[in-house]
């Protein structure tokens, strides 16, 4: 089956779940809202579950609405600095963090303008990791009721996200916190390793209703 979905940033252990089993077509012409994965995610640290915020460039006045591929990050503040160190604090003494710390590391270096493509760059990341190719395509315009597809774009929504069954994996700080459900994926990968890819096929997807 193949799914429109949201490229957003390292997605949720249930997004991640999605795209490893169905065929994935990217939207690619609505509107960006504020308060969605769009531009942040969820990891685990000492202190419990913690969001790490992507900050973007604004746009308002007259422009009105600004389209999500037009998004441009705002790179005046380091917070690709940030981001990184706050990982590698969080997970530096997971099982599998040091293994994969030069697949994911890149992506805090360097030059990124476009939150969109960033996006993809973070999703395409965590797909070589564990082994697997994702389709690129991309939609060709905005349909609010898509026809050829199903409409998983309601997966981009941090407030009103659906209430996943995710399977209990041992975290880092689960001594302190318990199992916090559905993290960013990069949590499985840290914590599961190679096990990652055998987890997300075969975590269920109820909560996509079809």
């Amino acid at each position: 089956m193949k799914i429109l979905v949201h490229p957003t940033y390292f997605p949720s252990i249930a997004t991640f779940a999605a795209l490893v089993q169905n065929e994935v077509v990217w939207e690619a012409h609505d509107n960006f809202q504020k308060q969605t994965y769009r531009n942040r995610c969820y990891i685990c640290t000492d202190k419990g579950k913690h969001m790490l915020n992507i900050p973007i460039k604004h746009v308002g006045g007259n422009q009105g609405r600004q389209k999500y591929k037009e998004v441009e990050l705002e790179n005046s503040y380091d917070w690709k600095k940030i981001h990184w160190r706050t990982l590698e604090t969080a997970y530096r003494t997971s099982p599998f963090f040091e293994f994969y710390e030069d697949d994911i590391r890149p992506l805090y270096e360097g030059n990124d303008d476009s939150l969109f493509e960033f996006n993809l760059k973070t999703i395409e990341a965590v797909a070589d990791c564990i082994g697997v190719e994702f389709s690129m395509e991309k939609t060709q315009k905005y349909e609010l009721q898509p026809k050829n597809y199903y409409d998983a774009r309601f997966l981009v929504e941090a407030k009103k996200e659906p209430s996943p069954k995710i399977e209990p994996y041992t975290q880092v700080f689960d001594d302190r916190h318990g199992f916090i459900p559905n993290l960013s994926v990069l949590d499985l990968l840290f914590n599961e390793g190679p096990n990652t890819l055998s987890y997300l096929q075969n975590q269920s997807l109820d909560f996509l209703d079809v």
